[in-house]
């Protein structure tokens, strides 16, 4: 008489593929956006792929053959024109790091100390204060008086400070961080002044803290808005040892655009070609990796919850 004697054995192996499919039916949700978002990711990398391969090819090939995900002529030309002097490209990133680090922090101290006093409701001056700051938001006094302000009165041209002031308070930034502020529990900010936390200690301690999703936002803004500025420069910084990197990299630009453009210079230079193309491409590949570095940085920040959380009573 026959007996099954892997009938256990075959059960098991069916419960497991059927515990399989069932999972799967339950994330097959899941699955399907995190392909969706996999390939969304892919398509966004695709023109950072071309930049970096444009920026490895020759200048001639790319005119003949175009983009592509891959250099049809690898060269590093454009590499080597603009780094031809690394003693100024070193300087001007020095430079640009200094003003960014410092421009950041002095920022973020500045308007979030403006936005925590005009949150708190008990503030005398709050609407008063607000007004001013918003009317900053509707009406300037333009490019004239200020550039009169700061090279005749302030005396602050060729200096690294004429590339950190002008951005240090923001209307806008402001009013984000007091939105922010003012959304926190109060019971927290009760319970501190209670146990006789003063409002230096209120701020740096609990409300700071708490903001690190708003605080960390308006840092990226304000790194990329100090690290990609070539305006400031452009206008008030003629000391070739202050150029910060992207005035340089525009300078550099400007300058091999124009010998190509010039005839007299285009005869001067006989046989060697200037890789005006693949420039612009390197240009982009040099400046844009620390910032890279500092979304990666800061990008959990935006994927937080922002739940604060709450006392919990009896």
């Amino acid at each position: 008489m026959a007996t099954a004697t892997n009938t256990p054995q075959t059960t098991s192996r069916a419960d497991k593929t059927h515990r399989r499919r069932s999972l799967l039916g339950r994330n097959y949700p899941q699955i399907v956006l995190n392909a969706v978002l996999i390939v969304v990711t892919l398509l966004f990398l695709v023109p950072l792929i071309v930049v970096i391969s444009a920026s490895l090819t020759d200048d001639t090939a790319l005119a003949k053959y175009g983009y592509a995900l891959w250099p049809s002529q690898f060269s590093l030309a454009a590499y080597t024109y603009i780094l031809n002097n690394p003693e100024q490209m070193l300087q001007s990133y020095g430079v640009t790091l200094f003003v960014t680090i410092v421009g950041t922090i002095s920022g973020l101290v500045i308007m979030s100390l403006f936005a925590y006093a005009l949150s708190r409701s008990e503030f005398t001056w709050r609407r008063p204060i607000s007004f001013l700051i918003f009317f900053t938001m509707l009406f300037s006094g333009g490019l004239v008086p200020v550039y009169i302000l700061i090279t005749q009165y302030l005396k602050l041209r060729d200096t690294l400070l004429v590339l950190i002031l002008p951005y240090l308070f923001s209307p806008w930034y402001v009013f984000l961080l007091r939105t922010f502020f003012s959304q926190l529990p109060k019971e927290i900010i009760d319970s501190a002044r209670i146990d006789g936390a003063n409002e230096w200690q209120i701020y740096g301690r609990i409300v700071m803290p708490l903001s690190t999703p708003a605080i960390a936002t308006v840092g990226l803004f304000l790194i990329l808005m100090y690290w990609n500025d070539y305006w400031l420069s452009l206008l008030y910084i003629n000391d070739t040892r202050l150029f910060p990197v992207q005035y340089l990299l525009y300078s550099i630009l400007r300058n091999a655009e124009f010998i190509t453009s010039n005839t007299q210079g285009s005869a001067m230079l006989g046989s060697i070609r200037i890789p005006v193309q693949t420039i612009r491409m390197a240009m982009a590949v040099i400046a844009m990796g620390p910032v890279a570095v500092a979304f990666l940085s800061l990008q959990r920040y935006f994927v937080r919850g922002l739940t604060i959380g709450g006392i919990k009573g009896e």
